[in-house]
């Protein structure tokens, strides 16, 4: 069982955008070889902050629009939410320490 939880076009308002902490949500897909390397990252981020931040997944395929609304051209892209906006984005399969020191940075 995955740590960070699934997010859809519907819920992606109240989740991501309403939250109260910052939100780290990974833009994936099944098929994409890079985010499959990146899910157990993602996971450990997940536990490791679970307290201070969100942690989320959008599968692309199933969920278009919020891809297209972010521009997301590249998958895995993870971008960091705070306070309802995007703050930043890091794209590619990225070392944790990487994600890590990103994060950091807004929590």
């Amino acid at each position: 069982m995955s740590a960070a939880a699934q997010v859809t076009d519907s819920t992606f308002q109240l989740e991501v955008l309403d939250s109260k902490v910052p939100v780290l949500v990974d833009f994936w897909a099944p098929w994409c070889g890079p985010c499959r390397m990146v899910g157990p990252i993602v996971d450990e981020i997940a536990e490791q902050y679970g307290d201070i931040l969100k942690v989320v997944k959008v599968n692309t395929d199933e969920n278009p629009q919020i891809a297209s609304q972010y521009g997301i051209r590249s998958i895995p892209t993870l971008m960091i939410f705070k306070d309802g906006q995007k703050v930043d984005m890091v794209v590619g399969a990225v070392p944790k320490t990487t994600l890590s020191n990103t994060l950091e940075k807004y929590l």
